[in-house]
């Protein structure tokens, strides 16, 4: 099958890779732009334009695919690409655009999504940090036909996952961007034989995973230890669960239930350091800390870390 792939993050590019693999024919790839990376500010190409160049595949780059919007001439120039590339089908996968219905449109068998979620439970931009940050007991792929809203076309395949006790977002990440390529390639299998059968989503159960904000990342320690623990995996690796003592900011990376409280512990106590962890208290229990980050260091195991940083019993983390 001929197909233009749309895409940006590494998760995008695994379901690239495997549809090449299985032997789809890509003619062009759409992704987001050249953005500003690393310590130098060098333009840096997508994950997804990386591997288009590795197989000789032409790529566009539109800002909007807006023909009426603020980058016309984008739009109109991708719009004949589309055409020129005579594909049967568009495979969405985290392309970061909103497509307009000129693009759903554009090919035989419109445009086919990949969505990091049971579907309706977590639309949007976040479905892989909101389901785990929500203690949900799993999550999955689903492959949608995609219409004009937000996730909200009928679902074409779905497989669960079991979000394990340790996932962070980063390794649930792997899992989904790989059971997601798995799924892409059956749907075309299945889409080939003319034998989809779109099913629409329930209306019961919709909730929107909204993007992460980096003002999310400060650790309210008169939360409870179980909601912590589930923020500190579902902000990993980005934009890192933190805290402070004073003047520095203080990132945790790995965290584990600690118990009971002690009488009168106030929320953020340090009420042990050692080289097992920082035990901190939390609204109804305790939290250690296993492994951190000052600012411009490393993430280190909780022995290492303290001994370059003093978290001496008694002081309170996160006090204004």
């Amino acid at each position: 099958m001929r197909i233009v792939f749309a895409g940006t993050p590494e998760f995008a590019r695994e379901a690239m890779v495997q549809l090449l693999a299985a032997g789809h024919t890509v003619p062009l790839v759409l992704t987001q732009p050249d953005r500003p990376a690393g310590r130098g500010m060098k333009l840096q190409a997508s994950p997804v334009k990386q591997c288009a160049l590795e197989h000789g595949i032409a790529v566009a780059q539109p800002r909007s695919l807006r023909l009426d919007g603020k980058y016309p001439e984008d739009a109109t120039i991708a719009r004949q690409a589309l055409l020129d590339a005579q594909a049967d089908v568009m495979v969405v996968a985290a392309y970061g655009l909103i497509l307009p219905q000129w693009v759903l449109d554009v090919m035989p068998l419109g445009c086919m999504n990949i969505h990091a979620s049971l579907l309706p439970r977590w639309r949007g931009a976040a479905p892989i940090h909101r389901a785990i940050e929500a203690g949900d007991a799993q999550t999955g792929v689903t492959i949608m036909q995609m219409d004009a809203g937000l996730d909200t076309g009928d679902m074409l395949l779905v497989q669960a996952l079991p979000i394990a006790p340790q996932d962070t977002t980063a390794s649930l990440h792997d899992k989904l961007a790989d059971l997601g390529g798995q799924l892409m390639v059956q749907a075309l299998d299945i889409a080939a034989q003319g034998r989809l059968a779109p099913q629409p989503q329930p209306a019961q159960g919709v909730t929107y995973a909204h993007k992460i904000e980096k003002a999310e990342s400060t650790i309210d320690w008169t939360q409870s230890a179980d909601v912590i623990a589930r923020r500190v995996r579902a902000f990993d690796p980005f934009p890192g669960a933190s805290t402070s003592l004073g003047a520095e900011t203080i990132k945790v990376w790995a965290c584990e239930q600690a118990g009971s409280l002690p009488p009168r512990a106030a929320p953020g106590q340090v009420l042990q350091a050692d080289a097992q962890g920082v035990t901190v208290a939390c609204a109804d229990g305790a939290l250690r800390l296993t492994v951190l980050q000052r600012a411009g260091g490393k993430r280190l195991p909780a022995a290492d870390f303290l001994r370059g940083f003093d978290l001496l019993p008694g002081v309170v983390l996160g006090a204004a």
